[in-house]
């Protein structure tokens, strides 16, 4: 009885495995005839979960990011805004400095004239003129005297726009004017001959020379030039001085307009 129930046992745990290895033979045949007849199957079925995956990979790398970003933001948050204060600062100084530019020229101007800044100038500007961005708007009027770096003379207001104004050098042509010359202080007229150059005339016996300066009318005897050259014609009576400005025309950048009172003369031909 006992040798008749150990092999009914066996029996049953052969048939067992029987069926379990059947049926993994079929699972396999089955997965390995999808692999044949639909190479892709696999991965069509597959792929919304790989998607899932990476879409939930995604963002917990964001989320973990976000706290490491975090501090990052912190310190540049803090960064820009004393960056800002600077700033902030930086600009009250510099309002404050216009300030106190502008009553500096308020007061100069109410001292001593307008101070215009000058826009165009010789050669850019024809016929020996000065353009200021000055005009009628800044008190600037026809016959005003234009003066350089130093109080030199050189030339006075020939025209007058709202915020525009021209100046006529006294070296333009046409521009007369009275002045002084030598240590003596012998009197002349000053002739504008263009191109930045002056003439007069004196006769032979002026102990004048080369090197003299050269004075115009104004607040006090101004330097307007100095002779460079003496010309003589055996034929005239007198000699003819050749006169360089005091100041450079093409380097002049300001000016200051003042009204002198002292009366100028200038010819048609001098305008363009």
């Amino acid at each position: 009885m006992k040798k008749t129930f150990l092999v009914k046992r066996n029996g049953l745990l052969s048939l067992t495995d029987v069926s379990w290895g059947v049926f993994a033979l079929a699972c396999a045949i089955i997965v390995l005839l999808v692999r044949l007849i639909a190479p892709g199957f696999f991965w069509y079925v597959f792929t919304p979960v790989f998607r899932v995956a990476d879409a939930v990979s995604l963002e917990g790398h964001s989320f973990i990011s976000g706290f490491e970003n975090a501090a990052k933001l912190t310190a540049q948050n803090e960064r820009l805004a004393n960056e800002n204060t600077a700033l902030a600062n930086e600009n009250q100084a510099l309002a404050q400095k216009i300030i106190d530019i502008e009553d500096l020229f308020t007061s100069t101007t109410a001292k001593s004239g307008i101070l215009a800044g000058v826009v165009a100038r010789p050669p850019e500007s024809p016929y020996d003129t000065l353009v200021l961005a000055a005009g009628e708007n800044a008190g600037i009027t026809l016959g005003m005297e234009a003066f350089g770096d130093g109080g030199v003379p050189l030339g006075i207001v020939s025209s007058v726009l709202a915020d525009f104004s021209r100046v006529t050098l006294f070296s333009a042509p046409g521009v007369t004017t009275a002045g002084w010359v030598g240590n003596d202080g012998l009197a002349i007229t000053i002739s504008g001959a263009g191109a930045g150059v002056m003439n007069a005339t004196v006769s032979r016996s002026a102990a004048i020379a080369v090197g003299d300066t050269v004075f115009a009318p104004g607040p006090g005897m101004l330097p307007i030039g100095k002779v460079i050259r003496i010309d003589s014609n055996p034929t005239a009576p007198g000699v003819t001085l050749r006169i360089q400005p005091a100041l450079n025309l093409f380097s002049v950048s300001w000016v200051t307009i003042r009204d002198t009172g002292v009366p100028f003369s200038i010819s048609a031909t001098s305008t363009p």
